[in-house]
């Protein structure tokens, strides 16, 4: 097993999903065009100023050089929110998109699961130092399977709350579930994937076997 640091192992694993940063980037500017829109009713407007924001956030991380990857991924995101719902000329089709995602995700997690290939060890291997090695321990083949199925569980929780609120057009309470859904809850869900693979240490790579 590994004798990495269980503190970086922690930052590593948050940071792969996003960290502060990118929820930020990907989050504010859907805040924003829910109470632009609540307080204007204008959703050309409101489109605008989301995508303004994004634009800022993005403009921000570059001149600090900071990552670009979340910031260019939430203005892509936002992007495409604002042309579904400019095109249909729906409010609640601004967060139509996020609700396919979460069904993509739903999906690609439990197929990945059930087929022995849990993304979380895909995705995490190399940013732990481990690559696929965690394959041939069970154990740690288990813990990423078990942290998967708690995102399955945040990608579904979201559709049961979120898709009834849009079928219904309610955008406040859709606003609203998404907000309360977003931040905490992905959060929280990066906390407990943590908390299951501290359990069981990365894997320690043989390096003339990997040669």
């Amino acid at each position: 097993m590994s004798e990495h640091n269980p503190h970086e192992d922690r930052a590593k694993v948050m940071n792969a999903f996003g960290g502060t940063r990118g929820l930020i980037d990907s989050g504010v500017p859907s805040i924003l065009f829910l109470i632009s829109f609540n307080v204007t009713h204008d959703l050309n407007f409101s489109l605008i100023i989301s995508l303004i924001l994004s634009g800022i956030l993005a403009i921000v991380r570059l001149v600090t050089r900071d990552t670009l990857q979340h910031a260019i991924s939430g203005f892509i995101g936002i992007g495409i929110c604002a042309l579904l719902a400019r095109h249909t000329g729906k409010a609640q089709d601004f967060y139509l998109p996020g609700l396919w995602t979460n069904v993509g995700y739903a999906i690609a997690y439990t197929v990945a699961n059930i087929s022995g290939w849990p993304l979380l060890g895909v995705m995490l291997g190399p940013i732990l130092g481990e690559n696929l090695a965690w394959r041939r321990v069970p154990e740690r083949k288990r813990a990423y399977i078990r942290a998967g199925w708690i995102w399955v569980a945040l990608f579904v929780s979201r559709l049961i709350v979120q898709y009834p609120l849009y079928k219904a057009d309610n955008l406040t309470a859709l606003g609203t579930a998404r907000l309360v859904m977003g931040y905490p809850l992905f959060i929280l869900t990066g906390w407990l994937t943590w908390q299951v693979l501290k359990k069981v240490p990365s894997v320690k790579i043989d390096l003339q076997e990997e040669s």
